[in-house]
This record gives structure tokens, sequence and C-alpha cells, in this order.
């Protein structure tokens, strides 16, 4: 007895798996899930731990063997979606931005939100003109240290903490001179809700930017944000498209199309490559989620969507939550007395100055905690990291029928507006692809400009991924006479022409294979002895007859003869093993 118990002890220990999920604050719940556990069991797990009831908002994030960012879904197995081995590391960030964060019904979210924007802003993703950012930054300030005492803050305290990827003197005097004069009495919740409110407004507010190549190999940013689909090249938003008006999305490979409506029955299509094909289906199922959770009225509307016209083709995807109205509906009936939030403020350090990203949340006492600093030092490498992302410097843009000009594109998608005085670049480190292992010469070249040594290695690895000048497929050729691929370069005619025509044989092998399965169910349920009338007045039919005799039972007599021939050599096989073993035959 004491053995069995033991023995189920050890195999169910064998079905638990150790997980940790980094939370808004860099603190780490670590937790034993079972090996069928899905990924809502944990979700929920999370929320109750934060004591957060708002949390359609947010969602698991983590990260494959390929480096290829994913979203948990909460309907799946959870270890079935991992494809690294356990214990598994994941982070709780903010999936779907709200609309209004003004309008969230408590402060725990409207504080958890605030670190999610406070984490863009720091690694590139929120980007805005210098006057916003100022603001924002002294917001961050007067949240989180409280009001300007010269006793506590000697001259230059802003430059201490690093709240954006670069930033200049000028730029932090200024910071300094809002949070000294212009927020002064502020309480955290009141200086939170100001920058919440000032986040919003801002073109980038919500963006979680996805690195992909136009036709022309132009480099963008695609992202869904709460008001819709929108485009960033350079320092400018090119294409803005609202959610009502986006009709479909489809992928196919590294190939990504947005179908759109605009006014007067104008229909746009726009398509862009992503670097792999991993990236461009996770792009397609932000895009599926994003569209149902702000277009939709109800969850019952949605529906499963397919990300090819052919049912047989394609991957099929159906998002799984309440919608935004819904949300807003239910945290509206929410009543109790707010959760208790405990606020940590920057603490700089006089040797080394330093910033966390986001003060520690301690809703339940008996939790781990790790505090994870980020020095000034640590900052400048990460902006030195960023300048290996996709350099974008033109705006144009065509879609799969036409290359547009300058003038053209701004036409399409609403009108381009500037987003920031520089170009979008957010870090590597938190796209949710990989472009690390895409950089082209000129990300070198830009690496170098900014202070960055590349290692030999990767030089070698650029060198031996990029074709002359003369060799087929073959990019722009940059000023060193080395020819730069372009990743997203659009298909041939002949490969277009190819993958037609065995998309058209593979809708043809599919509509034999029905059609064949059709007649033998036919005759299957007209040679069974079901009284249905339909079959009775088939078997009646003298082409029927004709077909039974004729056809079906030769062919039955046939299977059949075959059937006992088989069964007959099986059983001299065996009779002839057992005479040879000594053994009396059966």
């Amino acid at each position: 007895m004491l053995s069995r118990f033991m023995s189920g002890s050890i195999r169910n220990l064998e079905r638990e798996y150790n997980c940790t999920v980094r939370l808004l604050d860099d603190t780490e719940y670590t937790c034993t899930i079972q090996r069928d556990a899905k990924g809502q069991y944990l979700f929920d797990l999370i929320c109750h731990h934060l004591n957060l009831l708002e949390k359609d908002y947010f969602g698991i994030r983590y990260v494959d063997p390929d480096k290829q960012r994913h979203w948990l879904e909460v309907t799946k197995s959870i270890p079935k979606q991992m494809k690294s081995q356990p214990p598994f590391t994941m982070c709780l960030r903010v999936k779907f931005y709200p609309p209004d964060p003004a309008a969230l019904k408590e402060e725990i979210t409207r504080y958890l939100v605030f670190l999610q924007i406070k984490r863009d802003l720091y690694h590139g993703r929120l980007l805005c003109k210098t006057s916003d950012a100022a603001m924002l930054a002294a917001h961050i300030l007067q949240a989180e240290i409280g009001d300007y005492d010269p006793g506590k803050h000697p001259e230059g305290y802003s430059s201490k903490f690093q709240f954006f990827p670069k930033h200049s003197e000028k730029l932090e005097r200024r910071i300094a001179d809002i949070h000294k004069t212009e927020l002064i009495g502020q309480t955290p919740e009141t200086s939170e809700l100001n920058f919440l409110q000032k986040a919003q407004s801002l073109e980038t507010y919500g963006v979680d930017p996805h690195p992909c190549k136009d036709v022309s190999g132009n480099p963008a940013f695609l992202a869904f944000t709460p008001f819709g689909f929108v485009v960033l090249q350079g320092n400018k938003r090119v294409h803005f498209l609202k959610w009502h008006e986006v009709t479909k999305l489809k992928f196919e490979g590294k190939t990504f199309h947005i179908y759109a409506n605009q006014k007067e029955d104008k229909k746009i299509i726009l398509t862009y490559f992503a670097p792999t094909p991993e990236a461009c289906k996770h792009l397609w199922k932000c895009g599926v989620e994003n569209q149902a959770f702000y277009k939709l009225e109800k969850s019952s509307q949605v529906r499963t969507v397919s990300s090819s016209n052919l049912f047989f083709k394609g991957s099929r995807f159906r998002y799984s939550g309440r919608v935004a109205k819904e949300v807003m509906e239910q945290s509206a009936k929410i009543k109790r007395e707010p959760p208790e939030i405990h606020r940590a403020g920057l603490v700089p350090s006089r040797s080394c100055p330093s910033i966390t990203h986001g003060p520690r949340l301690s809703s339940v006492p008996r939790t781990r905690r790790r505090a994870v600093h980020i020095s000034i030092m640590e900052g400048l490498e990460s902006l030195r990291d960023s300048a290996h992302s996709t350099p974008v410097r033109s705006v144009s843009h065509g879609d799969s029928f036409m290359t547009r000009s300058r003038s053209q594109a701004a036409d399409v998608g609403g009108s381009t507006s500037i987003i920031s005085d520089e170009a979008y670049s957010p870090s590597d480190s938190v796209l949710p692809t990989p472009v690390a292992e895409h950089r082209s010469v000129e990300h070198a070249a830009a690496a170098a400009a900014n202070g960055a040594s590349g290692s030999i290695q990767e030089e070698k690895e650029s060198e031996a991924g990029t074709p002359t000048a003369g060799e087929p497929g073959g990019g722009e050729v940059d000023g060193g006479g080395r020819a730069t691929p372009r990743a997203g370069a659009p298909l041939s005619e002949v490969e277009q022409a190819n993958k037609f025509v065995l998309s058209v044989l593979r809708l043809l092998l599919v509509t034999v294979g029905l059609l064949f399965a059709l007649l033998l169910l036919l005759i299957v349920l007209t040679e069974s002895d079901l009284d249905v009338a339909f079959l009775s007045d088939i078997r009646q039919t003298p082409e029927f007859e004709q077909f039974h005799s004729e056809y079906f039972c030769p062919l039955r007599r046939w299977f059949a003869c075959r059937l006992r021939w088989a069964g007959g050599l099986l059983i001299e096989e065996e009779r002839a093993g057992a005479e040879e073993e000594g053994a009396p035959a059966e």
C-alpha cells in the first residue's frame, strides 16, 4: 500500500512544472502548474495574486527558442504551447490598451497600465515629440518621488533617471522645470492619471510594433491600437485605418494583407512582408484579436477566422474572451473597497544612479519579490542595441497591385502625420518579432554611428548572408559596393504562378476526394437495411439494379475471396511455424 502511494506521488510530481511570471513592476511570481493546466488557470492565478478584477486588458506573453514572442492562449494547454523545456518563464503585459485609461474603474488597473506605458516610453515604443516627452517624464517623477525638495533633489537630479532610450541635457532641464513648477501638490494617483491622459492622446499610444517591409523593400512598423491599424515609417504615421474600415486580415507565408473599405466605397489592399512565417502568423493573430476586442459589440459575435479564402488551406483562429464594450459594462458593476497599492519611489544611488522599470507592487504580502534595477550605463547599452533595429527612412508605400508615390501614400489610410522628432526605432529586445538576425549592412553602419561596436562574428554573418551586386536576388548597393538583400522582397511572377497552380491542384484533389467519399457513403447506405424513403426509391430504379448486379456484387465477391485467401495463408504460416517448433497444431 505504501509503495503504491509513493509511486503515485512520484507520478504526480512528474506531472507538475514550475512556472515563473515576471510582473509589470519587475517582481516575479512563481507557481506550480499541472501538465494539463490551461492558460486560463495561470492567468486567473496571477490576477488573484494582484487582486485584479479588470483583467481583460492584460495577457501573458512568452518567447519561444527562436526568440519569437507569443501571447499565451487561455483555452489551450500551457506545456503544449511552450516550445521550451520547463521551468517556464513568462511575463504579464497589457495586451489590449484601454481606449480611455481615465475611464478604468479601479486604481489598481490604472496603476498597472501606468507601469506598462512607462515601459513603452523607456524602450522607445511610445515615441513622441520632445515637449510631450518632457511632460510625461515629469509626471513620472512627481508620481514616484513626490514634490520637488531642494534638500533632497540637488541640481541635475532629473539626469539620475533614465526615462527614454536617449535624451539630452536640454530635455533633462525641461523635465526638472516642469516638475518644480507645474506639478507641485499632485498626489501619485493624480500624476498617474494625468500621465495616462497625456499618453492616450499620442499617435503611438498602445502600439506594439511589428517590424515588416513593404513591397518596395522599405522598412516599416505595423501595429494595432485601440483605434485601428497603423503603419509607421520614419518619424511619420503613413497609414491609419479605423477598425470599422478593416474588412479582413490575411497572411500566407511571410506575406500579410490588410483589406479595408473607406468612404465612397474605396477599397484598399495593403501588403507587407514579415521577417519569418512565424512572425507573420503572430502578426495576423494579434490583428484578429485586436479587431474582435475593439470592433465587436458582443463576444457572441466572434467567429472563427481563416487566414486563407480556401477552407482546406491556411490557419484558423478564434478570439476567446470578452470585447471592450462588455469589459466596460462589467467594470461599472464592480463594488468593493479599493485594494491597497504599495508604491515604491525611484531611489537613485550615489555611486551608481539607477531607475527601476516600475515600483514594487505588494497586493499580497507573502510574495517572493525581486527588485530589478537598470543603471544608466545599462540604459546606454540598451540605446546602442536599439540602433540595430530596422532603420526607417522612407515614407513611400506600395500595395500588392501598384507602387504609390509619396503624395498618393498620404491619401490612403488617412493623412500622414508626424509622430516625433526622430525616426521610430524601438529597442530590439521589446519587439514581438526577432529582428536582430535580419540586420543589414545599413544597420551595422547606423550602430557604428551611434558608438556601438559590432563583433567580428556578426560582421562575418552579415557578409556571408549578403549576395554580390551581380547575383540574382540582390538588393540595393550601399556606398561600399556591397549589396544589401531585401528580406521582404515580393515574389517573382514565376513563383506567383507556381503558387496559383499548386492552389488549383490542391482544390481539385480535395474536390475529387469529397466526391469519392460521398459516392462510397451513398453505396453503403443503399446496400444497408435502413428503411428510408429516398433510399428505397433509389434501390428500385433500374440504374441502381444494373449497378448492383453488374458491378457491386462481383466486386464484393472478389474482395471476399481475397480476404479468405489472405486468411488461409496466415493459417498455413501459423501451422508451419508450429510444426517447426515441435508444437502440436491447433
